[in-house]
């Protein structure tokens, strides 16, 4: 009978520790996934930003070389019309 007792008491302690254990890992995973979703806000973020930047320099580029296009197409014109103009 002794070594029933101690056998169920010592069932219901181990039964109990490892429901608390798994409180505490469910925490854990907890602020895990928390931590994890907030790590993917700020790369989801930091891309944004990124994408925002590149396609401003992307514009700013691609103005450049079309202004600098338009100044050596109408050079170019000049130098055509000059060529073509009828002497009196």
């Amino acid at each position: 009978m002794k070594r029933l007792l101690t056998l169920l008491i010592s069932g219901a302690l181990i039964a109990g520790s490892a429901g608390a254990a798994l409180a505490q890992k469910t925490d854990r995973d907890r602020d895990r996934k928390d931590s994890v979703k907030q790590t993917t806000k700020d790369v989801a973020h930091d891309t944004k930003r990124a994408a925002k930047a590149t396609g401003k320099a992307v514009a700013k580029g691609t103005k450049k070389v079309i202004h600098k296009g338009a100044n050596v197409t109408r050079k170019g014109a000049e130098a055509v019309e000059d060529k073509t103009k009828t002497k009196k």
